[in-house]
């Protein structure tokens, strides 16, 4: 009887683990691959933060990042360039729904690449629009609805995409500015990437002398959106999968796990100067990247002893 008593109890112990444990068939009822892109599960669609003591962090650097979409590693932020598709959306599409549905953005400063995040940046609700336009100004008819790719309702208070243009405005898309802080944290002994702020570059938008590269660079800014605001709508899309259709990846973990390719064009200075305004020929601006790059792997590699 004892003996019994002992199976039965293991037997309900495990029909509740099973009961507890929730099996994500591979396959749909129809026998075709169940995508999981809609609906993700509670434990990936979690954000886990770390929180940092102020007097924890002993060192900091601030360095700023293009990815460029016409490497090959960052196709799958790229594709697809059409609207309409109900599985996959690509960087700028899900940045556009995230505005769309409240995420701020904050206007560049003309003279300096270093973004501000205040009330004085902020771009106000009814003012968003204007960033999203399919052309510069001069080009376009500002009371044409189908020059923005975001609408806004005046009395509700809402936004909603416009894709009229999209297809043909987001295939020169090529470009985003990336924004990241690299501190080290001693009292969990690492070094952290963090991503302060995205930033769309369209070159078309850019204003004065072509010879300027520098500043060209910074008239290409179209708005910053701050990453954190953006990671609960990065978490919820996956991005096209490559060489391995059962290997789901979302935006958020894409850019975590630093899987994109980008090259340097400054860090943090006294002088607020980025790579172009003291390299003049493109031998000496890659110099300098190989520079900077250099010096936060050796930073990192001197922190230990072999």
């Amino acid at each position: 009887m004892k003996k019994l008593s002992v199976l039965v109890i293991l037997l309900g112990a495990v029909f509740s683990a099973q009961a507890q444990y929730q099996i994500n068939p591979f396959l749909a009822p129809d026998g075709t691959v169940r995508l999981e892109t809609q609906e993700l599960t509670e434990l990936a669609d979690s954000l886990v933060t770390i929180r940092h003591r102020t007097e924890d962090v002993v060192w900091r650097r601030d360095i700023y990042r293009v990815i460029d979409m016409r490497f090959k590693q960052n196709f799958q932020l790229y594709f697809p360039i059409n609207a309409d598709d109900p599985t996959y959306w690509s960087l700028y599409r899900t940045i556009l729904d995230a505005v769309a549905k409240g995420c701020d953005i904050y206007r560049p400063d003309q003279y300096m690449v270093k973004p501000t995040f205040n009330e004085e940046r902020l771009v106000p609700r009814n003012e968003v629009p204007d960033f999203f336009m399919t052309g510069t100004w001069a080009d376009l008819d500002r009371e044409d609805p189908d020059t923005y790719l975001l609408l806004y309702d005046e009395e509700s208070g809402k936004m909603t995409p416009n894709f009229t243009r999209y297809e043909n405005y987001v295939r020169n898309q090529l470009k985003y500015l990336v924004y990241e802080v690299i501190f080290f944290d001693r009292s969990t002994s690492r070094l952290y990437r963090k991503i302060i702020a995205l930033a769309p570059m369209q070159p078309d938008m850019a204003s004065g002398n072509e010879d300027d590269r520098a500043q060209f660079m910074r008239t290409s800014i179209k708005f910053w959106v701050l990453y954190d605001q953006l990671r609960p709508y990065l978490a919820k899309r996956y991005i096209i999968p490559t060489q391995n259709e059962a290997k789901r990846v979302t935006f958020e973990e894409f850019f975590q796990k630093r899987l994109f390719s980008s090259y340097i064009i400054g860090e943090g200075n006294m002088y607020n100067r980025m790579i172009l305004d003291y390299c003049k020929t493109e031998k000496d601006a890659k110099q300098e990247q190989a520079r900077i790059e250099n010096e936060l792997l050796t930073f990192e590699q001197d922190l230990w002893e072999y």
